[in-house]
């Protein structure tokens, strides 16, 4: 494509987008916070998320990067899950609170403390755990995610833990798996190409389409925790490799 080897131009808008982002993150974190007291928490929810919907955007109309999701079909109704997805960047932990709304995203605690950004997740009520401590970790998971499901709040965790370059797969923990099987909820698996547009620990954002795929619910059988586990990563690891083609581009 010519805007993949238009260099320059693709440096530029990445640099604006980042500018741009950020600037929108600073301020509408603050009006998030001023507005917080008087919002309910699916007031809240989606008043936070404008800077969500913003930059997506921003992101298609500045830098190319256009969207398609396929099974549609098998998002649940009515129905609090637990959606374990693949991590290649940010924008999973963007666009995903606006696929399944509401939902709390499982993420480390340090996250909280980070100026302006850290302050507006806050307000989401995120499970936010210490990785330095899994036994405690595994622990809060468990009993913070049961409380949001039973509350009727979706729950996401990425199983590696860490982002990954593109076409590849890290292990999974078990955590979403135990949650799901001991509360008796399903798994919603979902996989996507993200890092192929917003690569991890970098300032371009290449033009493309970022490709998400959810599949079928998955339910714990005979609460085998370790068996769902390895079954939601062995769909996540077909589809992230058949995103891929010989050359690396996503299709």
């Amino acid at each position: 494509m010519a805007d993949r080897e238009n260099r320059p131009g693709i440096i530029i808008r990445s640099i604006l987008f980042f500018v741009l982002y950020n600037a929108m993150g600073i301020v509408h974190s603050l009006l998030s916070l001023l507005a917080a007291p008087f919002q309910t928490f699916e007031q809240r929810y989606r008043f936070v998320n404008h800077w969500t919907r913003a930059t997506i955007w921003l992101l298609r109309v500045l830098n190319g990067v256009h969207i398609r999701v396929e099974g549609m079909e098998n998002l649940p109704r009515d129905e609090a899950v637990v959606i374990m997805a693949n991590h290649q960047s940010q924008w999973e932990t963007f666009y995903l609170q606006l696929l399944v709304s509401p939902q709390a995203t499982v993420l480390k605690r340090e996250l909280l403390w980070l100026p302006f950004f850290g302050w507006g997740v806050a307000l989401l009520r995120p499970i936010a755990i210490d990785r330095g401590s899994p036994g405690s970790a595994l622990k809060t998971l468990v009993r913070e995610g049961a409380r949001r499901l039973e509350e009727g709040i979706s729950v996401v965790i990425y199983p590696e833990g860490t982002r990954q370059p593109p076409g590849t797969l890290g292990r999974f923990g078990i955590g979403g798996a135990m949650l799901a099987c001991r509360s008796g909820r399903r798994v919603l698996p979902i996989a996507h190409n993200s890092g192929d547009c917003w690569p991890h620990r970098s300032l371009i954002r290449r033009p493309g389409t970022i490709v998400l795929r959810i599949g079928e619910p998955m339910a714990c059988e005979d609460g085998d925790a370790k068996a769902l586990n390895a079954r939601v990563e062995q769909w996540i690891r077909q589809q992230t490799g058949a995103l891929m083609d010989p050359s690396g581009a996503a299709r």
